[in-house]
């Protein structure tokens, strides 16, 4: 199947499917047999080469209690954030009920009627919650196969009543934990960079946290169609709950790793603001979803960030981590600025260059 045609006339498709409001899973959930032309990738998109590597897993238990284990602890994870920019987490401290009751929370959101759901669909990412199918429909890419809603959980917390009913309670009591691990790894990701345990938290790593349920259906025709192109994070990191589906993948030295399901263990990856204020010492690694003709896959990502995108604050390469042999690689920034310029790059790394001294 080509991927443009005479015919096509993109904008209008487009706006055809976006008043719809039923996303992806409307387009399933109506029968298709075939992939809208909209949603057709470029070939280049479904470059292979899967490596078979072990990506690091790292069992957290004795953290927070035992002084050997988390020098250990602490030097897995220098490792694991130098070379892979991924790595697993166990034994993190969120019980297996509240982290399959999150999955669980999310896949009745998108299982309610469309009726019921479109009350929610909008394009304005200013509001605390807010479900869409791409957030950008209006951009010349090809769409993502999936859904999502994006709940803006710190600072905060948002209102009940300004979460959906299905996972209300759920998306509440998740983020408080996830929030609790997230300052853990910024521990550890401190004391892996010789910093004192408090020092990424308290320059504002985890004052922010944003947390988005994907939903991926079964794709008719898996080969044209991709759930998240090739992107990197811009937050500091992100921590991600996934279901046995699969389709994870990361770039490491040109090829791409599958990010296997490993049972009651979450995925964390260096963001790129990390990589910045880290002064390279910490790599962010691309990433991308694969569609599959099995599903719907599910999964829960928090993104770690900064309070408000606003704020005037300035990161810039830890001072504590230069010397005459080890100069700023990076310029100053703000995360307004450092968020519209990777925005425009669409997440692409080369967005990095653009701060690069």
């Amino acid at each position: 199947m080509a991927f443009t045609g005479d015919d096509f006339d993109r904008e209008s498709e487009l706006k055809a499917f976006d008043q719809t409001k039923q996303g992806v899973k409307g387009l399933v959930d109506s029968g298709i047999t075939k992939v809208p032309r909209i949603f057709i990738q470029p070939p280049d998109v479904f470059s292979q080469c899967i490596t078979p590597l072990h990506l690091p897993v790292i069992n957290l238990g004795g953290f927070w209690s035992d002084r050997v284990r988390r020098t250990e602890i602490v030097k897995e994870v220098r490792e694991a954030a130098r070379i892979w920019g991924f790595f697993q987490v166990i034994n993190h401290g969120i019980p297996e009920s509240v982290m399959k009751e999150m999955r669980d929370g999310a896949l009745r959101f998108f299982d309610q009627d469309h009726k019921v759901k479109k009350e929610w669909y909008v394009t304005d990412s200013s509001k605390k919650m807010f479900y869409n199918s791409n957030v950008d429909l209006s951009s010349s890419l090809p769409v993502r196969w999936r859904d999502s809603f994006h709940c803006r959980m710190a600072p905060g917390p948002p209102h009940p009543e300004e979460l959906p009913p299905p996972c209300r309670d759920i998306l509440i009591e998740y983020s408080k934990q996830v929030t609790k691990l997230g300052c853990s790894l910024f521990e550890l990701l401190s004391e892996a960079l010789g910093l004192g345990s408090s020092h990424l938290k308290d320059i504002g790593c985890a004052d922010g946290l944003a947390t988005i349920c994907h939903y991926y259906p079964a794709s008719p025709q898996s080969e044209l169609t991709i759930g998240a192109r090739k992107h990197a994070d811009n937050d500091f990191i992100t921590v991600l709950l996934q279901d046995h589906i699969g389709g994870l993948q990361f770039l490491h030295k040109n090829q791409w790793v599958d990010v296997p399901f490993v049972p009651g263990a979450l995925v964390v990856n260096i963001g790129d603001l990390l990589q910045l204020i880290s002064n390279d010492e910490f790599m962010s690694a691309e990433h991308r979803v694969m569609s599959s003709s099995f599903g719907p896959r599910v999964s829960v990502a928090c993104f770690f960030t900064t309070g408000t995108v606003d704020t005037g604050k300035v990161f810039e390469p830890i001072k504590e981590l230069l010397s005459e042999q080890n100069p700023a690689k990076y310029r100053a920034t703000t995360m307004k600025e450092f968020v519209q310029h990777s925005h425009s790059k669409v997440f692409d790394k080369s967005s990095m260059l653009h701060f690069r001294i």
